[in-house]
Protein backbone atom coordinates (compact mmCIF):
# COMPACT_ATOMS: atom_id res chain seq x y z
CA UNK A 1 0.00 0.00 0.00
CA UNK A 2 1.40 3.24 -0.73
CA UNK A 3 0.25 6.29 1.45
CA UNK A 4 1.14 10.14 2.41
CA UNK A 5 3.35 9.75 5.27
CA UNK A 6 2.56 11.27 8.44
CA UNK A 7 4.92 12.58 11.75
CA UNK A 8 4.31 9.31 13.32
CA UNK A 9 6.33 7.56 10.55
CA UNK A 10 9.49 9.65 11.09
CA UNK A 11 11.70 7.05 12.84
CA UNK A 12 10.90 4.21 10.50
CA UNK A 13 12.07 6.74 8.04
CA UNK A 14 15.12 7.63 8.97
CA UNK A 15 15.92 4.38 9.85
CA UNK A 16 15.01 3.06 6.55
CA UNK A 17 16.79 5.70 4.87
CA UNK A 18 19.80 5.58 6.65
CA UNK A 19 19.83 1.43 6.00
CA UNK A 20 19.64 2.04 2.51
CA UNK A 21 22.47 4.38 2.27
CA UNK A 22 24.62 2.20 3.80
CA UNK A 23 24.05 -0.57 0.98
CA UNK A 24 24.12 1.59 -1.84
CA UNK A 25 27.36 3.76 -0.87
CA UNK A 26 29.44 0.93 0.47
CA UNK A 27 32.53 1.09 -0.42
CA UNK A 28 32.42 4.64 -2.32
CA UNK A 29 31.42 6.87 0.60
CA UNK A 30 33.39 6.67 4.30
CA UNK A 31 30.94 4.63 6.25
CA UNK A 32 31.06 7.59 8.67
CA UNK A 33 29.65 9.81 6.24
CA UNK A 34 25.94 7.55 6.56
CA UNK A 35 26.19 5.90 9.79
CA UNK A 36 26.05 6.96 13.60
CA UNK A 37 23.91 8.64 16.05
CA UNK A 38 24.39 12.02 14.54
CA UNK A 39 23.69 10.89 10.69
CA UNK A 40 20.50 9.31 11.51
CA UNK A 41 19.25 12.83 13.94
CA UNK A 42 20.41 14.32 10.29
CA UNK A 43 18.28 12.38 8.23
CA UNK A 44 15.40 12.46 10.62
CA UNK A 45 15.29 16.48 11.06
CA UNK A 46 15.54 16.59 6.91
CA UNK A 47 12.53 14.18 6.57
CA UNK A 48 10.79 16.05 9.57
CA UNK A 49 10.76 19.14 7.15
CA UNK A 50 9.49 17.38 4.13
CA UNK A 51 6.88 15.72 5.84
CA UNK A 52 5.76 19.00 7.31
CA UNK A 53 5.81 20.58 3.54
CA UNK A 54 2.67 22.06 2.35
CA UNK A 55 1.22 19.92 -0.56
CA UNK A 56 1.60 22.67 -2.60
CA UNK A 57 5.35 22.67 -2.03
CA UNK A 58 5.39 18.59 -2.64
CA UNK A 59 5.21 15.48 -0.64
CA UNK A 60 6.44 12.59 0.93
CA UNK A 61 4.63 8.70 0.57
CA UNK A 62 5.46 5.85 2.12
CA UNK A 63 5.18 2.28 0.99
CA UNK A 64 4.00 -0.01 3.74
CA UNK A 65 3.47 -3.51 4.35
CA UNK A 66 1.91 -5.75 7.20
CA UNK A 67 2.51 -2.20 9.14
CA UNK A 68 5.88 -1.41 8.33
CA UNK A 69 7.28 1.76 5.85
CA UNK A 70 9.52 -0.23 3.18
CA UNK A 71 9.86 2.42 1.10
CA UNK A 72 9.66 5.93 0.79
CA UNK A 73 9.52 8.98 -1.92
CA UNK A 74 9.91 12.77 -1.35
CA UNK A 75 9.04 15.07 -4.71
CA UNK A 76 9.45 19.05 -3.71
CA UNK A 77 7.93 22.02 -6.36
CA UNK A 78 9.99 25.37 -5.64
CA UNK A 79 10.85 27.91 -8.31
CA UNK A 80 8.61 26.19 -11.01
CA UNK A 81 10.96 23.04 -10.96
CA UNK A 82 10.04 19.67 -9.41
CA UNK A 83 12.41 17.51 -7.92
CA UNK A 84 12.48 14.21 -7.17
CA UNK A 85 14.26 14.26 -4.26
CA UNK A 86 14.26 10.65 -2.31
CA UNK A 87 13.21 7.27 -3.59
CA UNK A 88 14.74 4.67 -1.17
CA UNK A 89 13.76 1.16 -0.10
CA UNK A 90 14.78 -0.66 2.03
CA UNK A 91 17.26 -3.35 1.31
CA UNK A 92 15.40 -6.45 2.53
CA UNK A 93 12.64 -5.91 0.07
CA UNK A 94 14.44 -4.65 -2.74
CA UNK A 95 12.83 -6.60 -6.06
CA UNK A 96 9.53 -6.70 -4.51
CA UNK A 97 8.35 -4.15 -6.54
CA UNK A 98 8.18 -1.54 -3.90
CA UNK A 99 10.18 1.26 -5.39
CA UNK A 100 7.63 0.60 -9.08
CA UNK A 101 4.59 1.30 -6.78
CA UNK A 102 6.68 4.11 -5.11
CA UNK A 103 7.40 5.70 -8.45
CA UNK A 104 3.81 5.13 -10.39
CA UNK A 105 2.00 6.64 -6.91
CA UNK A 106 4.34 10.30 -7.54
CA UNK A 107 3.42 10.04 -11.29
CA UNK A 108 0.21 10.05 -10.60
CA UNK A 109 0.76 13.07 -7.95
CA UNK A 110 2.47 14.81 -10.90
CA UNK A 111 0.09 14.29 -13.30
CA UNK A 112 -2.95 15.34 -10.88
CA UNK A 113 -0.57 18.68 -10.65
CA UNK A 114 -0.10 19.50 -13.54
CA UNK A 115 3.62 18.90 -13.88
CA UNK A 116 5.24 17.87 -17.24
CA UNK A 117 8.92 17.66 -15.82
CA UNK A 118 10.87 16.34 -13.14
CA UNK A 119 14.22 16.29 -12.09
CA UNK A 120 16.58 14.26 -9.85
CA UNK A 121 20.05 13.78 -9.06
CA UNK A 122 21.57 10.33 -8.64
CA UNK A 123 24.84 9.20 -6.97
CA UNK A 124 27.30 8.25 -9.68
CA UNK A 125 28.33 5.14 -8.05
CA UNK A 126 24.63 3.42 -7.78
CA UNK A 127 24.39 1.85 -10.82
CA UNK A 128 21.11 -0.26 -9.67
CA UNK A 129 19.55 3.48 -9.03
CA UNK A 130 20.83 4.67 -12.20
CA UNK A 131 18.78 1.06 -14.28
CA UNK A 132 15.61 1.62 -12.23
CA UNK A 133 15.75 5.31 -13.61
CA UNK A 134 16.02 4.25 -16.97
CA UNK A 135 13.61 1.69 -16.75
CA UNK A 136 11.13 3.87 -15.70
CA UNK A 137 12.12 6.40 -18.26
CA UNK A 138 14.25 8.81 -16.75
CA UNK A 139 17.22 10.03 -19.14
CA UNK A 140 20.26 12.61 -18.68
CA UNK A 141 19.62 15.90 -18.50
CA UNK A 142 22.33 17.19 -20.88
CA UNK A 143 21.73 20.70 -19.99
CA UNK A 144 22.59 20.18 -16.03
CA UNK A 145 26.43 20.22 -15.29
CA UNK A 146 27.36 16.98 -14.36
CA UNK A 147 28.99 16.94 -10.86
CA UNK A 148 31.91 14.43 -10.14
CA UNK A 149 29.37 12.36 -7.68
CA UNK A 150 25.94 12.86 -8.74
CA UNK A 151 24.45 12.99 -12.39
CA UNK A 152 20.98 14.40 -12.79
CA UNK A 153 18.37 12.58 -14.83
CA UNK A 154 14.91 14.23 -16.04
CA UNK A 155 11.56 12.58 -16.69
CA UNK A 156 8.92 13.57 -18.82
CA UNK A 157 5.86 13.44 -17.29
CA UNK A 158 2.82 12.66 -19.96
CA UNK A 159 -0.14 13.95 -19.11
CA UNK A 160 -3.32 11.81 -18.27
CA UNK A 161 -4.53 9.92 -20.91
CA UNK A 162 -8.35 10.99 -21.96
CA UNK A 163 -11.10 8.68 -21.22
CA UNK A 164 -12.07 6.89 -24.20
CA UNK A 165 -15.95 7.43 -25.40
CA UNK A 166 -18.06 4.93 -24.79
CA UNK A 167 -18.91 2.65 -27.50
CA UNK A 168 -22.17 2.82 -28.89
CA UNK A 169 -24.54 -0.73 -27.81
CA UNK A 170 -24.61 -3.24 -30.52
CA UNK A 171 -27.71 -2.85 -32.76
CA UNK A 172 -29.74 -6.21 -32.77
CA UNK A 173 -29.43 -7.86 -36.04
CA UNK A 174 -32.61 -7.78 -38.29
CA UNK A 175 -33.37 -4.37 -37.17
Amino acid sequence: MIRTAQPADLEAIAALHTRARATYYQGHIPEQAYAGDAELARTREGWTSAVARDAADGGVLCAEQDGEVTGVAAYRIADGETTLTQLHVDPVHWRRGTGAALHAACLDAWRRAGIRRVRLEVYEHNLRAQAFYATHGWRPDPSAPQTGSHRTLWLQVEPPSAPSAPSAPPTPSGE
